[in-house]
């Protein structure tokens, strides 16, 4: 019962925090950031279930990413359909690329994996530089249409804010039922040993290949929002360095655990903010934060606080609210 009363207060300090923030924070540059950490999020939401719980490391979600704001943008622009609708047909472009690409990519295992999904990454890049005939190019593609839903057009930033923060609550809600379902038990069993769970019964390389596309479809989504939002779009916003720093948010806020990954999202996002202030020293003292981070809290910073808590306040409860 306490376990359960504890994940109710944690949900509704979380919404409260959602809706809060933008009546507190009147500066349109904070609640940029805001939304940027919404886009991230959503990113990583997927991937964390594909690496924290079914183990496979994927360097492509930038390539997912481009493909969603490219796929609306271009449906929108080019043959006038509505982004509700540009957007929906743009998760299932990119969910049909992740099955085309998942099949054989996923045969692999480890580094070759990451070298696999790093190859793609790198191949729609070009494409997206190259085809300037579709894309732009890279002076990018301009003109994108803002987002509208029936009859409301997401012109501010307070009502894209919250359009992006309800995509991410409904996406932690699924990730989260998706977690304590079956599905979620043949992942972490997968994670654990795939031999092992093919012995017991578990369909490995479907269970692999379905949180492949989902995690692509989490990235396609936050990319069409991207796209809308900006109404522009270049190539240099998806490549290869967008995708380390994916994996880096999750790594960071904690692998295997739903609110780690939106705590990586978050914090990763902020940081680079927080450290413009050191000018041409940002970089080295980003990159002397990650190497404390990851020697001192392995588990990442949510679940190292999450640990400290359980230690210094005698409260299980903590943790195994952080998991997952």
């Amino acid at each position: 019962m306490k376990l359960n009363i504890f994940k109710i207060v944690g949900t509704v300090l979380y919404l409260l925090a959602i809706v809060i923030f933008p009546l507190l924070v009147k500066n349109r540059y904070f609640l940029s950031i805001a939304i940027f950490a919404g886009f991230n999020a959503l990113i990583v939401l997927g991937l964390n279930l594909l690496m924290g719980y079914a183990g496979q490391i994927s360097l492509g979600q930038a390539a997912f990413y481009g493909l969603g704001a490219y796929s609306s943008a271009i449906l929108t622009t080019r043959y006038l359909l509505p982004p509700l609708l540009a957007l929906i047909l743009a998760a299932l472009i990119t969910g049909s690329t992740a099955l085309i690409i998942g099949v054989p990519s996923l045969k692999l295992r480890g580094h070759y994996l990451a070298m696999a999904t790093l190859g793609f990454g790198i191949i729609v890049y070009i494409i997206f530089n190259e085809l300037d005939w579709i894309t732009g190019g890279p002076s990018g593609f301009l003109g994108i249409p803002a987002l509208k839903l029936g009859n409301i057009t997401f012109h501010s930033q307070i009502q894209y804010y919250f359009l992006i923060w309800g995509v991410v609550s409904l996406v932690i809600l699924f990730s989260r039922n998706l977690v304590y379902s079956r599905v979620g038990r043949a992942l972490r069993a997968l994670n654990f040993s795939e031999l092992a769970a093919q012995g017991v019964g578990v369909n490995t390389s479907r269970h692999k290949l379905e949180i492949f596309i989902w995690s692509a479809i989490c990235a396609s989504l936050a990319g069409s929002l991207y796209a809308h939002y900006m109404s522009f779009i270049s190539p240099s916003s998806f490549g290869f360095h967008f995708s380390i720093e994916l994996v880096t948010m999750v790594v960071v806020g904690g692998l295997a655990s739903i609110w780690s990954s939106l705590g990586g999202a978050v914090i990763l996002t902020l940081l680079p903010e927080i450290l413009r202030i050191l000018k041409d020293y940002d970089i080295i003292v980003y990159g002397l934060i990650l190497m404390v981070v990851m020697i001192f809290m392995p588990v990442g910073i949510i679940g190292g606080l999450g640990n400290y808590l359980r230690k210094k306040v005698k409260w299980k409860a903590v943790n195994h609210y952080l998991k997952p």
